[in-house]
């Protein structure tokens, strides 16, 4: 499917009204860089009238989506109403055994008035480390973010975020936000992934009173863990966790808690989403499971085989209706 003359308007408007920076926002939409600015060009010159597409003979293309294909993609994003387009591209591709782009899902689910304007919020990415990690375990990110509980006070969130897959490792709901709170989720990280000695993670935090304790310290040579901290007030350093927390809040805090049970029934809720079934970009548009647990490459070959076999089954059929015309 081609865009209209109105689409291709609204994609400008959007583009040069978005505060995510163009590529990024382009890359959301699933807009190439060039197609983009082709237009752009167009615009600039002739205005709303130069993206008028041109008029050309009636062509069919073999690569075409089916539209029972088409259908199946949108009653598939109907019961996924919470995925982009970019994720429900690879969902389809991983669960119904058939390969389709992000720019296609766009494209059918924007026809049928499905897309209005990106709903999505993104912490903009600074300054990683230099040295970036090769394997899960190497380094663990751990931070408190904070809730507050309706007639009960402030209650504080420790993770412990993988930093190579950002796959969470361990969470505890806590009261405080003191040394004993670090070391006990610490603890039950290492308890968890089993790690034997010397192969301990280093581990990264802010410059919080409870990360910089002479207790902590302690604590830290007695387990042979290496300790780093970001730079004071830069806590782009700390990027992978600080934006987990923001996407993390974005729907849990969508709703009051008035128990603490109630408020680690949703986290857990969110967490075993956010390990298992979100996809994201910067790992290939896998889920932090998948790297962590080493089926990244696995899957990852798998959609190349997708990919060829959709191809070859829409090249064939379109050979067929062309002999039967």
């Amino acid at each position: 499917m081609r865009f209209s003359q109105e689409e291709k308007y609204e994609i400008i408007q959007l583009v040069e009204g978005s505060e995510l920076g163009i590529n990024r926002t382009l890359r959301e939409l699933g807009i190439p860089k060039r197609t983009f600015y082709n237009w752009y060009g167009k615009y600039l010159e002739g205005g709303y009238h130069g993206l008028a597409p041109k008029k050309r003979l009636a062509k069919s293309q073999w690569n075409r989506i089916p539209d029972e294909i088409r259908n199946k993609v949108v009653e598939y994003a109907l019961e996924r109403p919470e995925l982009s387009p970019r994720e429900l591209a690879h969902s389809i591709t991983d669960h119904k055994d058939y390969f389709i782009s992000e720019s296609s899902v766009y494209r059918i689910l924007k026809s049928r008035g499905l897309i209005t304007s990106p709903a999505y919020i993104v912490m903009q990415a600074s300054n990683e480390f230099n040295d970036k990690t090769t394997r899960p375990n190497q380094m663990w990110q751990t931070d408190f973010t904070y809730f507050k509980i309706a007639g009960w006070g402030w209650y504080y969130l420790s993770t412990v975020l993988d930093d190579y897959s950002r796959f969470i490792v361990h969470w505890e709901l806590c009261s405080n936000m003191k040394v004993e709170d670090v070391t006990r989720t610490i603890d039950n990280a290492l308890e968890k992934t089993d790690l034997g000695n010397g192969m301990t993670p280093k581990l990264l935090s802010d410059n919080g009173s409870c990360y910089i304790s002479s207790e902590l310290s302690q604590y830290m040579e007695e387990k042979g863990m290496n300790h780093v901290r970001g730079r004071p007030y830069h806590p782009q350093t700390q990027g992978k966790i600080e934006r987990y927390h923001r996407s993390m809040k974005n729907v849990v805090k969508l709703e009051n808690y008035y128990l603490p049970g109630d408020l680690i029934n949703r986290l857990e809720e969110f967490v075993e989403y956010y390990n298992n079934h979100r996809y994201h970009e910067s790992l290939n548009n896998l889920t932090p499971a998948d790297v962590y647990y080493g089926r990244g490459e696995r899957i990852l070959n798998q959609r190349k085989l997708t990919k060829i076999k959709t191809m070859k089954m829409r090249r064939k059929n379109h050979v067929l209706q062309t002999l039967n015309l």
